[in-house]
């Protein structure tokens, strides 16, 4: 399937066939399978990100999936943006439950409820925090593998808590670090933006979301950032006592990243074959195929497996396909459907020479010396890391279109692409692109400034946003 005529489609078959991803064919509406290869690039993921949260002081923990209801509904805001997508437990067996339990949308209100009496005084303070768990969430529109499930199966949440304003901004800034590093090292590209006061999360005084540009020009949230203030603590009394003695409501922050990570992996490095893995995710780095040859093949193999040993000693990711009943072709199909970044290859001509053909899975092609393979294998998978990574930044520059006059925006969508202008910081302003235009208005760029004037009221600005169609 090319990508490019159904993304999502795509998306669903390029995950199967890879072994990552099986979704439509469980019973329960949103709600996918990991398969071998996925659930292996989904552990690779999440070390990743548990190591940046370790290293900044943050701590693992795991609360129950149940939340009571009445816990739930303390924080009114925070239950109304959620209300519609809650699952609720009404039944324990055939006895009605006597308080409504609903199954985690997210967890600021456990999260508080519990730590707040761990809290005695500034002294245990900042406290940070993080969870991987599933959430469930009843999503009304259509349902897409990965980006919009009723499952999500990788949902990481880390919540901080803090003496002052202050403290939290500094931890809502430091957040903001994690995750860049984060999508740096996947090689994920992004525009972060200030979500508007509208579209915050439910119970946040400021939201900062990062979005990539897909090759449909849509939009996805690949993470959030959220400074809480005291709208929970308040609610649930979470109290602290000063350095003087008196005591105040705890701040908070609270920041999410899910399996939309993964699914961006796949989509903007794919091509029309399938899924295209970055090395340092792949669960297998490299495949070795022998070529097979009547009368050669002992000779064909035994020189293979000498290469297999060579890159195992040297700690790759390795499998050799020995399959003497598939062509040669088929194999390199599979192979490459399954995202392997680079294809040994060893033939009579690699046995003579004493060689062995690289190709890479976007397919460049060159032999190596025997006793170079180590060196080359290396320089090899840093280099098309490398260049996979700039290409697809490249790709996504390419999708953000910067517009002059509200006009022009029509023929951007139209293209498939995103649009960034000038705007100020009216709701009136933002929300036209929702009301008028049936489009989604990001929000304010937090990376970027620059004099114009609102496309939208003409208002003086050094504020950019960014319009377009949304997941």
């Amino acid at each position: 399937m090319k990508k490019d005529e159904n993304l999502t489609e795509w998306l669903t078959e390029a995950a199967f066939n890879a072994n990552i991803y099986d979704y439509g064919k469980y019973p329960v509406k949103g709600c996918g399978i990991w398969l071998p290869n996925g659930f292996e690039i989904r552990d690779k993921v999440l070390r990743i990100i548990r190591e940046l949260l370790y290293s900044t002081g943050h701590k693992e923990v795991l609360l129950p999936l149940l939340i009571p209801k009445d816990m739930l509904e303390k924080e009114a805001k925070h239950i109304a943006g959620f209300l519609d997508q809650v699952y609720w437990v009404t039944k324990g067996g055939d006895k009605q439950l006597e308080i409504e339990l609903s199954l985690r949308p997210t967890s600021e209100t456990p999260m508080t409820y519990y730590f707040k009496d761990l809290i005695i005084s500034y002294r245990d303070l900042p406290l940070k925090v993080f969870q991987i768990v599933s959430i469930f969430r009843y999503e009304t529109k259509a349902t897409h593998p990965l980006i919009r499930v009723r499952e999500v199966t990788t949902f990481k949440e880390a919540f901080t808590f803090h003496s002052s304003k202050e403290e939290a901004e500094e931890q809502m800034n430091e957040a903001f670090k994690i995750y860049s590093e984060f999508f740096k090292i996947l090689g994920i590209p992004y525009i972060a933006v200030e979500r508007p006061a509208w579209d915050r999360f439910p119970g946040a005084d400021k939201s900062v979301a990062f979005d990539t540009i897909l090759p449909d020009g849509k939009s996805l949230q690949i993470g959030s950032i959220h400074n809480l203030g005291q709208n929970f603590s308040k609610v649930f009394d979470a109290k602290f006592m000063r350095k003087d003695g008196s005591y105040d409501f705890l701040y908070q922050t609270s920041y999410g990243i899910s399996e939309r990570v993964i699914a961006s992996l796949l989509i903007h490095y794919g091509d029309d074959i399938g899924v295209v893995l970055l090395p340092k995710i792949a669960p297998i780095q490299i495949v070795i195929i022998p070529i097979f040859f009547e009368g050669l093949e002992d000779i064909i193999l035994n020189y293979s497996k000498e290469i297999y040993e060579i890159l195992s000693t040297a700690n790759y990711k390795v499998v050799m396909d020995e399959r003497k009943d598939v062509t040669p072709g088929e194999k390199f199909y599979y192979w490459e459907r399954q995202g392997v970044p680079l294809r040994l290859e060893v033939g009579p001509k690699e046995i003579k020479e004493n060689t062995v053909r690289f190709v890479t899975r976007i397919g460049k092609k060159w032999n190596v010396k025997k006793e170079d393979i180590v060196k080359e294998v290396k320089t090899t998978l840093m280099n098309l890391e490398i260049e996979l990574k700039e290409k697809v930044q490249k790709e996504m520059n390419s999708r953000i279109v910067e517009i002059n006059k509200i006009s022009e925006i029509e023929e951007v969508i139209r293209n498939k692409k995103f649009a960034k202008f000038s705007i100020c910081n009216k709701e009136s302003c933002g929300t036209y692109f929702e009301k008028i235009q049936g489009l989604k208005f990001l929000g304010y760029d937090v990376l970027t400034n620059k004099k114009g004037k609102c496309i939208i009221c003409g208002e003086e600005t050094n504020i950019l946003g960014y319009a377009g169609k949304s997941y």
